[in-house]
């Protein structure tokens, strides 16, 4: 992957910006593209459950027979927890024992196999306040691609850190069809989601990805989400109430694939399975338009 910075014109020249013009830009190396597999990217605000509804999601795509990686890119390391049932050595880590020479890594050395199959990488992060999150998940996806792991790949899932949506932390959506957005019925959730959404806008200039819908999280009703979905041309695709059976599968290390089985566990199972033999289906792309700070918050009631 390769990092420039776009010059600037000189003062008074005005003229059209490209995507990530005037930014430092993680750019993706074509030599590791992930092929044929379909790749979704979960982005959200911080703490709104992304890592709980990607690893739901991995295993309902693996309850429908597909072969799913999940690439967690979070510094803390935990997008895979619910899986595993440990937190696993990062890409990063295992780099650094070999004095991140590639070509000694060993494939048990970073993936491994969770609940009903689901293959699992983390890739961490740099320390704070150095390097870049873009050349992790590069370097990730390179390891992947060497190690032959993505060839027989149905689903790959990228589980991106907050709402982090710099030219590193963005670096997802250069290998993702489909971003997916997870959002609570609140203001800061849909703050951070209109955010997201410029980002992938920018993106989606020069990449392949799209913007396929949104995910309701943690979230009773949606009337906040309806109304600016309404307003900017998202899509829900589907709605997990805020049920106290999600926050103890976390507890328990454990999807909700796994806990005892009541109505309110097989009702958020089906959506799951839902929402995952849709996204295989296909979905169309979203046509977009992200909203000004001032306005989100003169929609959302806010005076």
């Amino acid at each position: 992957m390769n990092v420039i910075t776009a010059p600037v014109p000189s003062p008074g020249v005005r003229r059209s910006r490209a995507d990530g013009e005037g930014s430092l830009q993680v750019h993706l190396d074509q030599s590791v593209k992930i092929g044929n597999a379909k790749v979704f990217a979960v982005y959200g605000k911080g703490g709104i459950g992304k890592s709980t509804t990607s690893s739901n999601l991995s295993v309902a795509f693996s309850k429908l027979g597909k072969k799913v990686l999940q690439i967690g890119c979070d510094p803390k390391h935990d997008s895979t927890f619910t899986l595993t049932k440990r937190l696993v050595p990062t890409v990063i880590d295992v780099l650094e024992t070999v004095d991140f020479h590639p070509e000694e890594v060993r494939t048990e050395d970073f993936v491994y196999t969770g609940y009903n199959g689901v293959l699992c990488i983390e890739a961490g992060g740099p320390p704070a306040g150095t390097g870049c999150g873009g050349y992790v998940v590069g370097q990730t996806v390179k390891l992947l691609k060497e190690h032959h792991l993505l060839e027989d790949a149905d689903v790959v899932i990228f589980d991106v850190l907050g709402d982090v949506v710099c030219g590193g932390f963005a670096a997802p959506l250069q290998h993702a069809d489909r971003a997916l957005i997870v959002t609570a019925n609140d203001f800061d959730s849909i703050f951070a989601m209109n955010r997201i959404v410029a980002a992938i806008l920018a993106k989606s200039k020069n990449y392949a990805v799209r913007i396929g819908g949104v995910i309701a999280n943690r979230s009773a009703a949606t009337d906040q989400i309806d109304r600016f979905n309404e307003r900017v041309g998202l899509k829900t695709m589907a709605h997990l109430p805020d049920l106290d059976v999600i926050r103890r599968s976390r507890l328990k290390k454990s999807t909700l694939f796994e806990m005892d089985e009541s109505p309110e566990v097989l009702a958020v199972q089906r959506e799951y399975l839902r929402l995952a033999a849709s996204l295989w289906a296909g979905t169309d792309p979203l046509i977009v338009e992200p909203l000004r700070d001032r306005d989100i918050f003169d929609l959302l009631g806010f005076d």
